[in-house]
This record gives C-alpha cells, sequence and structure tokens, in this order.
C-alpha cells in the first residue's frame, strides 16, 4: 500500500522523483517521531485552492498549501496536503528559488502541519523555516537522517 500520494486536478509532471520523495518524507515523519498512516498531496490551481481557503477556513486570499490534518492520534501522520502550483511557481520567482525546491518545501511545510507545527506567530514560523532548511538540505545531499532511539 502507497502512504504518500500524489493527485493533480490537471496532469502536470513533478520535477521529481516520486519515490525518492516518498522515502525522503517517511524519513521526515519518522525524524519527527511520528508514524505515517496516509498522506496524499494534491497539486491544484490557485483557483482551486482560493475555493477551498474560502470554503474551509474563511479566509479570502491566495495561499500556496493548506493541510487537512485527519489523523485520530497524535502519533500518527495522516492528511490531505493541498498545493497550488500557480503560488509554488510564483513564489520559487520572489525567493530565487528553483520551482522544485520550492514544491519541495511547501511539500515538507505541509507535514510539518501535519506533525502538530504551526506558523502563527514570529517564533512558531522560524521553527517551522528552520525544519524546512533542515530537511531540504537533507534532501538535496542525498542524506539520511539521524533518527536517535526513543528510551
Amino acid at each position: 500500500m502507497v502512504l504518500v500520494n500524489f493527485f493533480y486536478e490537471k496532469k502536470d509532471k513533478l520535477p521529481f522523483n516520486k519515490s525518492r520523495v516518498r522515502l525522503w518524507l517517511k524519513d521526515v515523519i519518522k525524524k519527527e517521531d511520528k508514524e505515517l498512516g496516509c498522506v496524499n498531496f494534491i497539486y491544484c490551481s490557485d483557483e482551486y485552492l482560493l475555493g477551498l481557503n474560502k470554503s474551509y477556513l474563511k479566509h479570502n486570499s491566495l495561499t500556496d498549501v493548506i493541510t487537512f490534518n485527519f489523523s485520530e492520534n497524535k502519533k500518527t501522520i495522516e492528511g490531505d496536503v493541498y498545493i497550488s502550483i500557480e503560488r509554488v511557481q510564483e513564489n520559487s520567482k520572489t525567493f530565487s528559488e528553483t520551482f522544485k525546491s520550492e514544491l519541495l518545501r511547501t511539500m515538507v511545510h505541509g507535514v510539518l502541519h501535519l506533525a502538530g507545527y504551526d506558523d502563527k506567530n514570529k517564533n512558531d514560523k522560524k521553527l517551522m523555516v528552520e525544519k524546512e532548511n533542515y530537511f531540504l538540505s537533507a534532501f538535496k545531499t542525498n542524506k539520511k537522517f539521524h533518527v536517535e532511539q526513543q528510551k
């Protein structure tokens, strides 16, 4: 059974190897001392994500990612991560990043939300960005994380 799935509003070609990204995200989840249930990444348009933002979060603004957590306990990661391809493309230009790097950052950002992290205040946002940078660096250098044994 595939526990990390990729779905598309339009048939977008993703700029990464799905198997490698699945392994990376499983490592991220393990490093966060969580267990993987099932995570679905849904790649969509600004218009589609704006509709979700209005309907479910009562926000009338564009965003790059919305995460819906379906986990029934704090130990398991399970949910849907909706990502606007258009926002990621725009953000990659704004932050002088490659589209691939910005997309991976957005994906790990969604996983961190599922792991219980928030970015509503300055300190929480700083921590999330630090974690995103750490996990992206590991992906880019193809390094596994050192996961310490819990006692």
